[in-house]
C-alpha cells in the first residue's frame, strides 16, 4: 500500500467518526451510511480499511459490545451493495439504497442475537427496532437526497487536486 493510500485512508477514516460523533445527538440521523456510499463509488476496496478503522475507534469511543460486532459487518454490506450499483450516479436511487439500508438496519444487526438467544431473540429486537429503523430510513433517504451530489463532487475534486499535487 503506498504511502497516498493510508493517508487517505486516515483522512476517510476521521471524516467518518467526526460526522457519527456530530450528529450522535440525533437518533438514527447520520452521515455514515452516505459517506460509505462514496468512500465505496470513489475509492473501492480500499473503502474496507475506512470501515474497519473507523469501526476500531467506535469501539474506542463507546465501548466493544454486541454493537460493535454488527459495526464490523453492516458497513461491509452497504459498502458491497454500493460497489454492486457502481455505475450509477443518480442521488434518487442512492437515497433509495441508503433508505431501505436504514430500514433494514435493525434487522441487519439483530444477526447475533439468533446466535445468543436464539429466533425468538432476534425476533423481538427487529420488532422493538421498528420506530428506529423507519426514522433511520427516513433520515438516509433525506441527507442522501440532499447531499450526494455535491459531496460526491466535492470528493471527486479533492481526489483529482491530490494526484495532481502527487504527480
Amino acid at each position: 500500500m503506498r504511502p497516498k493510500d493510508i493517508v487517505i485512508i486516515g483522512i476517510m477514516s476521521a471524516i467518518l467518526i467526526i460526522a457519527q460523533v456530530a450528529l450522535s445527538f440525533i437518533p438514527n440521523v447520520e452521515l455514515v451510511s452516505l459517506l460509505v456510499i462514496l468512500f465505496s463509488l470513489l475509492y473501492g476496496w480500499k473503502t474496507l480499511f475506512i470501515i474497519y478503522v473507523f469501526v476500531l475507534v467506535e469501539g474506542l469511543i463507546y465501548g466493544f459490545g454486541i454493537w460493535w460486532i454488527n459495526y464490523l459487518y453492516v458497513w461491509t454490506i452497504l459498502m458491497l451493495a454500493a460497489m454492486l450499483f457502481k455505475k450509477q450516479r443518480s442521488p434518487f436511487f442512492w437515497a433509495i439504497l441508503s433508505g431501505t439500508f436504514g430500514l433494514i438496519f435493525g434487522t441487519l444487526c439483530s444477526i447475533p442475537y439468533l446466535f445468543i438467544g436464539g429466533v425468538p431473540m432476534a425476533v423481538s429486537q427487529i420488532i422493538s427496532g421498528i420506530p428506529f429503523d423507519v426514522i433511520h430510513c427516513v433520515g438516509n433517504y433525506a441527507v442522501t437526497l440532499a447531499l450526494f451530489n455535491p459531496l460526491y463532487r466535492f470528493l471527486e475534486w479533492v481526489n483529482h487536486k491530490g494526484q495532481k499535487l502527487v504527480s
